[in-house]
């Protein structure tokens, strides 16, 4: 109930109002049955923007950290993820990709449209990442379409860290679906999850015209963050 109360009274109109987004390729998405829609990650905002648009229900499964943040702003993000009915997955662990797996399929299997960032975390400086072969599994094990969807501009509108998007023209763009029944029953081939996945990368740059990098977010973000600390170290506290 909350969520399309989100979506249609509270927060829809004002994102609409806002970023006035431009939508290509509507068409493409299933008008009912499940499937996969694999988008780029480019900002906070990409989380309400492609819900508000579409014109069914879509699951996002989100990171844990939306749910546990502490104060009055971690408990109202969290009232906030779950009303809107997004899933928490805790992306720490060596069995955090399994349980985002089991939540995905959950959502598959009652014949809904479940939402995924294949590159499992935001882009830092706006290029696109190699994607994480989740998405390959998942499509495999349901046996359901990926819809590849590309966020244009959510990046300038709101990049990481900035809290008030700023108005900036948006296009969400998706791309005709993608059919990997003929990999039926082969979800535990590396080989073919890895050609799966950058087969998803690739319809997704092909609608976001990013820059590609093929290496995982995660890894680039980490080694980053190690450098800016050896370059400026924090002085120890007296």
């Amino acid at each position: 109930m909350f969520y399309y109360l989100l979506k249609y009274v509270l927060l829809g109109p004002l994102l609409r109002l806002v970023f006035r987004p431009r939508i290509e390729g509507l068409e493409h998405v299933p008008a009912e049955g499940a499937a996969i829609i694999a988008g780029n990650h480019l900002s906070f905002s990409d989380h309400f923007l492609m819900p508000a648009i579409l014109k069914r229900r879509i699951t996002f499964l989100a990171k844990a950290e939306y749910f546990t943040g502490p104060g009055v702003k971690g408990r109202l993000t969290a009232f906030f993820f779950r009303s809107a009915g997004q899933i928490p997955v805790d992306r720490s662990g060596k069995d955090a990709g399994q349980a985002a797996i089991r939540e995905g399929l959950g959502v598959l299997s009652k014949g809904e449209l479940l939402g995924i960032y294949p590159e499992g975390t935001r882009s830092h400086d706006g290029r696109l990442y190699k994607g994480k072969v989740g998405v390959a599994v998942m499509a495999l094990k349901a046996g359901v379409p990926v819809v590849p969807c590309a966020m244009i501009g959510t990046f300038e509108a709101q990049p990481p860290g900035k809290v008030i998007p700023r108005i900036h023209p948006v296009v969400i763009r998706f791309g005709e679906p993608l059919d990997f029944s003929r990999y039926e029953g082969m979800e535990n081939e590396k080989a073919v999850l890895r050609a799966i996945t950058d087969e998803i990368m690739y319809a997704i740059l092909s609608l976001s015209e990013q820059e590609y990098v093929d290496r995982y977010a995660a890894v680039v973000k980490a080694e980053e963050a190690a450098a800016k600390e050896r370059k400026f170290p924090r002085m120890p506290l007296r």
